[in-house]
């Protein structure tokens, strides 16, 4: 293949393609309506893995649904197994079938997922509490300030802006509602088949993380990702047993010993050759033994489950964004409930002037708009809405 053919080919995996535009879409609407269901399952004494199993068998199904009848055989199905993590558990919570644990009246639950389609990945994670009526106190500020550094963040990943003005921004409008921003999150850029692309946005910077800075340009996708608590911010690693969710490190090869490793090893490689997958879907049995030599010899990588301490509350929205040329447009999300925070941004001006800032690009030139093509109008990005549950913004 010629230089020219391989930039011609590159060219053709973004956003100028529109065939890929849609299958970015595509892949939204399945998990947006991922989400709802999941959301509608979380209710008082209901088990934490059958929800997971439900988000994960509607994504497989409603992607089967999609894409059959083309002459290449297109890859689509989940691209981040369902997680429900209650309270003070941060992410990662999908537990295994022989798992007890349920949701209780007032949990903070977190759910997060995505799926793809053609290795063309939405993700989503959001933030409920499994409660009647608004939700008040520290609840609502953990899941206000997440909302909020969410919509500041939407609104700074653009063209010419650099990733460490969203970092910075975010930590400013988590203090405003007395919380922190947790440690260790990175917002990802998105590239077919990558879910954790080398362009990222650091949720807190220090000495121990630093990363490139980076530029965002049009045409890119990025999941931004955005997770709030009560407590310090410092979650920690306290079961390794809890760890569920798995991707296969590529980069890696090893003979493995154990007939029970090299099965594993094997179905792993067949069915997850990519994407991040949930020991659930392996033969159980062989997967505790096998799961444990491919974990010594890096051949897997983990998805730990991280807590805060006990009794702080952590938050989690994260959404999938396209940077158009006509604008940034979210393409995953789902409404918050009520919320009614003690605390909020009313006094300061620099967090109200971001969320002021429009998503959409102003065009260059003053020449008549040109006639779009017919489906074109879904990929215009609308402005986006300031949560009408979410604190005054005037």
């Amino acid at each position: 293949m010629s230089s020219d053919e391989e930039v011609r080919e590159e060219k053709e995996l973004d956003l100028s393609s529109n065939e890929v535009v849609t299958k970015y879409k595509t892949a939204a609407e399945i998990i947006n309506k991922a989400l709802k269901l999941v959301l509608s399952e979380c209710k008082p004494k209901a088990k934490i893995v059958d929800i997971c199993e439900k988000g994960d068998n509607f994504i497989t199904e409603q992607t089967g649904n999609v894409y059959k009848n083309v002459k290449r055989k297109i890859e689509r199905g989940i691209a981040f197994p369902t997680c429900v993590s209650v309270n003070n558990t941060v992410c990662h919570f999908s537990p295994l079938a022989t798992d007890d644990s349920v949701l209780e009246e007032n949990d903070m639950v977190k759910i997060d997922m995505a799926c793809h389609i053609d290795g063309f990945i939405a993700v989503v994670a959001h933030t409920h509490v499994i409660k009647a009526g608004p939700v008040t106190g520290r609840a609502a500020n953990v899941l206000a300030a997440a909302n909020t550094a969410a919509e500041v963040a939407m609104r700074l990943v653009r063209p010419g802006k650099k990733n460490k003005d969203v970092t910075e921004a975010i930590q400013k409008v988590a203090a405003a509602y007395d919380c922190k921003i947790v440690e260790g999150v990175l917002s990802h850029q998105l590239k077919q088949f990558v879910i954790d692309g080398n362009k990222v946005v650091l949720s807190v910077s220090n000495a121990d993380t630093k990363v490139d800075d980076a530029e965002f340009e049009e045409n890119e996708v990025y999941a931004i990702d955005i997770v709030t608590s009560t407590g310090e911010g410092k979650p920690k690693l306290l079961d390794e047993k809890q760890t569920t969710i798995y991707k296969r490190a590529v980069d890696k090869n090893y003979h493995l010993k154990m007939k029970a490793s090299r099965f594993i090893f094997s179905e792993i490689s067949q069915k997850f050759p990519i994407m991040p997958f949930t020991a659930r879907a392996l033969e159980e049995k062989r997967a505790r033994l096998g799961l444990v030599e491919c974990m010594n010899h890096e051949l897997l990588q983990p998805y730990p489950v991280l807590h805060e301490k006990q009794g702080d509350l952590v938050a989690h929205i994260k959404f999938t964004v396209l940077l158009m040329p006509n604008g940034s447009d979210k393409i995953t999300s789902h409404p918050l409930q009520q919320l009614e925070p003690s605390k909020s941004i009313e006094g300061d001006a620099e967090i109200k002037a971001w969320l002021a800032l429009g998503t959409k690009s102003k065009k260059k030139g003053g020449g008549k708009k040109k006639k779009g093509k017919k489906g074109d109008a879904a990929e215009v990005a609308e402005p986006m809405e300031v949560s009408k549950d979410a604190p005054s913004q005037e």
